[in-house]
């Protein structure tokens, strides 16, 4: 059975998101035709309210819904501390661990040559005038574990060779309660490498 040219947009809509492929792009459609209406609306009009309304922070290229994102505008926060991730999903991650109460900075990617990405398509150039401006202490590379932003980290460290700040690098390894014999290869190597004195 063909479906109608509206449910048929709608599914190859659905079916661009990252992660939905054609089926769940087709369950997705029409879960959203049998819910209520004003169910359905309001996804709408949430889509549209993001795309109007979030924009990233003029600081630190988070989102956010005016010039500051809510970390910048918290007059709370360790103005001495400052975390470089790659996202802003990455950003909210360590946020939800509710540990870290310093400053963020967000690359809005990842150097990756091969895909054509460079440092000048980052925002690095603002983080490297931010702390040339600020007050930092301490610069923390919460970049991903991969080569990419490995590779991220590495550059960013030489670019801030000049500034009197400690740079650290979020450690790795072995979860807590893991079994060492279930733990990868990649994982136990960078255990091993950051081993410390106890």
């Amino acid at each position: 059975m063909e479906n109608s040219s509206s449910v048929s947009d709608l599914i190859d809509q659905l079916g661009r998101l990252p992660g939905i492929g054609r089926k769940s792009a087709e369950r997705l459609a029409y879960h959203l035709l049998r819910v209520s209406q004003g169910e359905a609306l309001a996804l709408a009009d949430a889509i549209r309210n993001v795309r109007e309304n979030v924009c990233y922070c003029s600081v630190c290229y988070n989102l956010a819904e005016g010039p500051l994102c809510p970390i910048c505008g918290d007059s709370n926060r360790d103005t001495t501390q400052l975390c470089i991730v790659e996202q802003p999903r990455d950003l909210m991650a360590l946020e939800q661990a509710g540990v870290f109460r310093g400053l963020y900075h967000v690359l809005l990617g990842r150097i990756a040559p091969l895909e054509g990405i460079g440092p000048d398509q980052l925002t690095i150039d603002d983080l490297i005038e931010r702390v040339r401006r600020g007050n930092f202490s301490e610069i923390i590379m919460a970049t991903n574990p991969t080569v990419e932003g490995d590779g991220s980290a590495l550059y960013i460290t030489n670019q801030l060779a000049e500034f009197p700040v400690n740079v650290t690098r979020l450690a790795r390894g072995i979860t807590t309660g893991s079994v060492l014999e279930h733990t990868n290869r990649e994982i136990l190597a960078d255990a091993l490498a950051g081993r410390q004195k106890i």
